[in-house]
């Protein structure tokens, strides 16, 4: 009788886990389909990176580069490939750093904040620029600093300072790529990061607060050793993409201003204006698998440096 209810249990345990896997299977499936359609499948062009790409032959009668190389070249052998890789490499370690400090220090902001209602306030601020596009945002930004009719010319005309051509002063555009990048992106980062502060046990508070912790203690001791394995995870994901950056932000904000080249141009913007140009997209295949190895290469550094250091924080 025992074995016979023991059997049962057992069978009924069994349904249950795979109808719960069977959910969480459906659950993912969309994602995994839409990664497969535009992720995997497409990984078979790169081909065309090593190929002399022909319309008219298509993907897989065009021959191959001679030399094997050839659409690599462009990159290395171009008068302007200190500058793009200068920009590429020196924006996107910028974000990394700043988007990690920034985004931290609001969402101990936010967990400080009791007033739901508040909270709602400054969650939805932060949010909705993640929603606009980069065009939006160009025609926001043009606003500001149209040399005639800009706000920021407009004030300062009226208060006697000094109006300034933003769309002719390279150097000032180092600052405003950054900010916008920031004031755009840090929300979402920071809705992780405050999703991982929810999960704390409010235990551990009480706990420090019985002994006589300060505030700052309990962050400095809690707050942030919880955070650290999402801090790593994420900057891991970030240094993968170093190579890559927003076309939008590079493109469109600066209205594509040859005088803001030295400033704004970077590996993305360099490749589609050669494209536009030659119409050769081998070229621009090549730069795009030159990006995913030297991401993955730096991923598997990363991850590696991390693993030393603490192995509990590694992705695998």
């Amino acid at each position: 009788m025992l074995k016979q209810l023991s059997r049962q249990n057992a069978a009924g345990r069994k349904r249950k886990d795979r109808g719960q896997a069977l959910g969480l299977f459906l659950m993912a499936l969309p994602m995994m389909i839409v990664v497969t359609i535009f992720s995997y499948i497409p990984m078979g062009g790169l081909i065309v990176a090593f190929k002399d790409y022909s319309y008219s032959d298509g993907l897989l009668k065009s021959p191959f580069s001679d030399p094997f190389w050839k659409n690599f070249e462009f990159l290395f052998k171009s008068p302007d490939t200190f500058r793009i890789i200068r920009n590429t490499l020196g924006y996107n370690l910028a974000f990394i750093a700043l988007t990690l400090v920034i985004s931290v220090a609001i969402a101990l902001m936010l967990n400080e904040i009791r007033s739901r209602k508040a909270l709602k306030v400054y969650q939805t601020t932060m949010f909705f620029p993640y929603f606009l596009s980069w065009v939006v945002v160009s025609y926001i930004v043009y606003a500001f600093l149209n040399p005639r009719l800009g706000y920021l010319n407009a004030i300062a005309a009226r208060t006697g300072g000094e109006t300034l051509d933003w769309y002719n002063t390279p150097e000032a555009w180092i600052f405003i790529i950054i900010f916008l990048q920031i004031w755009k992106t840090v929300g979402m980062n920071v809705l992780m990061y405050y999703a991982s502060l929810m999960s704390i046990d409010s235990s551990y508070y009480e706990a420090a607060a019985i002994e006589g912790a300060t505030r700052l203690q309990m962050i400095r001791r809690i707050t942030l050793p919880f955070l650290y394995p999402m801090m790593i995870i994420l900057t891991i994901l970030a240094v993968g993409k170093i190579m890559n950056s927003d076309f939008g932000l590079f493109y469109q904000v600066p209205m594509d201003s040859k005088t803001l080249y030295p400033t704004t141009d970077v590996l993305e913007t360099y490749v589609y204006r050669a494209l536009i140009q030659s119409g050769n997209i081998g070229m621009s295949s090549a730069a795009g698998f030159l990006k995913s190895v030297v991401g993955f290469i730096l991923v598997l550094f990363t991850n590696k440096v991390v693993k030393k250091i603490n192995p509990d924080y590694a992705l695998y």
